[in-house]
């Protein structure tokens, strides 16, 4: 119970902290700020992590990247799926790379917002 009433009291909603200026500010907005802050510097270092103009195809062409790299670097996925298929691994690698180019398809047209 008491780690509970700790944990709670950690992420209290009205918990305010001031500033040089001794105006008090919300501890939620300033986590809120740096949170998404953060989350912009990943955007835009990483690729497949999206963001706001992010369209479904793009976010499915990088899970499927993702998940194909996966098998690619896991030994035994390679291995299992080798002896699945009744192929060899140097086919089932060459086989997961040319999925990578375009693994869900070409994109859809988008309509001109003229």
């Amino acid at each position: 119970m008491a780690r509970a009433l700790a944990v709670s009291a950690r992420y209290d909603v009205g918990k305010q902290t001031s500033n040089a200026s001794g105006t008090l500010l919300s501890a939620r907005m300033t986590d809120r700020y740096n949170i998404h802050s953060q989350l912009e510097h990943l955007q835009s270092k990483y690729i497949g992590t999206g963001h706001a103009d992010t369209s479904k195809w793009e976010w499915l062409v990088n899970q499927h990247r993702d998940s194909y790299c996966s098998y690619m670097g896991h030994f035994d996925l390679l291995n299992y799926f080798s002896v699945a298929e009744n192929e060899s691994k140097a086919r089932v690698r060459f086989n997961l790379m040319e999925k990578m180019l375009q693994p869900c398809g070409p994109p859809s047209d988008k309509p001109d917002d003229a």
